[in-house]
């Protein structure tokens, strides 16, 4: 809990942290890079540049300043924040260096205005925010049986195959005397590449694409190309053009809070692009192990030949008595005419959603933004929305 001394400074200067924060975090990550460049392999860099990750740094420590006081507002972010740092490794020891720059930094951008005790209030507030992430972190990785800064392990690619017109699906084993630990139908994984052109490593996350329980584990890999403003992604390029079946990669563990829960509830599955991958994950476990489930799958893509495990889903959803496949395309044809809809994802076209439903949503965040605004305005409650969001944008709110 917040000192009595500490909180009336925090909430005065809350402001000009929200109004600063951004310059804050940039300056900090180039602080803390000059002065440990080996976590330039933790971060990816292409964030870095275009600034997504120094405005998430802001928005977060500025959403726990304000929120601390409301553990359940809370908790959701914090528990999605600890997810991914389990799946980067993030250790305790590594707080620490966070936060000594990230104060340093505070008191150079601010200079004056930061006084020694606005800059004490400040420091209480990280590592309040920073021990409760610790504490979530070492609970999951105790779950995984892992310690944090092990080494991570080596698998196998034995199969490759494309997944539709831009995704490749990898197919991952085992290396000889080991096992791959399981995931919950919705998770994903940590993939790190060398990166030859810049000397570094860079990690991205891809969810699991297949159910869980195969001894196998499945990914499903979008390949970026550069657009305006943004860059090719180097990771997925990589894993696109060089990676074969016979190579080996590195990972984390399987992480992440966007997962099928228990209960026999409806479920309403909504994805967009290559945010399919995590629902096929959970389509795929249900119709193994609970066929008469309800399920409505509804997809947004631009056309068939972009919709990964397009004939997967057709299969488990006819193998599925209570499921409902819903296609939008942006490219409608002709051929498409009775079984899809053309343009984009529109709820109010579906007869009757179900009203107890559990939604699980995935796809870009304008897309993400748009159906949840739907369905909050029609009654279906906040709780009972998932979402997941890749990137660095995790503390923001969807609204």
């Amino acid at each position: 809990m917040l000192s009595t001394t500490a909180r009336p400074l925090i909430e005065a200067t809350v402001p000009v942290l929200l109004a600063n924060g951004e310059a804050i975090t940039r300056h900090f990550y180039q602080r803390m890079f000059t002065h440990h460049p080996e976590l330039k392999n933790l971060f990816n860099m292409g964030n870095q540049a275009s600034g997504n990750q120094a405005q998430a740094l802001a928005g977060a420590v500025y959403a726990y300043a304000t929120h601390m006081d409301q553990p359940q507002t809370m908790a959701p972010a914090l528990n999605r924040i600890a997810q991914k740092h389990v799946s980067l490794g993030i250790t305790p020891a590594q707080y620490t260096i966070v936060g000594r720059h990230l104060l340093a930094s505070l008191g150079e951008v601010l200079g004056a205005a930061i006084t020694p005790d606005i800059a004490e209030a400040w420091d209480e507030v990280y590592w309040l925010m920073a021990t409760d992430l610790i504490a979530r972190e070492a609970r999951i990785y105790q779950t995984q049986r892992w310690e944090a800064g092990q080494a991570w392990p080596e698998v196998r690619v034995v199969q490759r195959e494309a997944a539709s017109a831009d995704t490749v699906a990898l197919t991952l084993q085992a290396m000889p005397g080991q096992s791959l630990p399981d995931f919950l139908a919705g998770q994903y994984l940590s993939v790190a590449v060398p990166i030859a052109d810049t000397g570094l490593t860079q990690v991205r996350q891809y969810s699991f694409s297949d159910a869980p329980g195969q001894g196998l584990w499945r990914i499903t890999v979008k390949r970026e190309v550069a657009g305006a403003g943004t860059p090719a992604g180097q990771v997925s390029n990589h894993l696109h053009d060089k990676v074969r079946v016979g190579d080996v990669l590195r990972v984390g563990l399987p992480a992440g809070d966007f997962h099928l829960q228990d209960g026999t509830r409806p479920l309403v599955m909504l994805s967009a692009g290559v945010g399919i991958t995590p629902m096929v994950s959970m389509l795929r476990h249900l119709a193994a192990h609970s066929p008469e489930q309800a399920v409505t799958f509804a997809h947004a893509t631009t056309d068939r030949e972009h919709m990964p495990h397009r004939s997967e889903v057709g299969a488990c959803v006819q193998a599925m008595p209570q499921a409902r496949l819903h296609l939008w395309l942006e490219s409608c044809g002709p051929l498409d005419e009775g079984q899809a809809r053309g343009g984009r994802m529109d709820l109010s076209q579906i007869d009757a959603l179900p009203a107890d439903a559990d939604v699980f949503l995935c796809g870009p965040l304008p897309f993400m933004q748009a159906q949840r605004r739907w369905l909050l305005a029609h009654g279906v409650p906040r709780d009972r929305i998932h979402h997941e969001v890749f990137g660095p944008d995790l503390f923001a709110e969807l609204h």
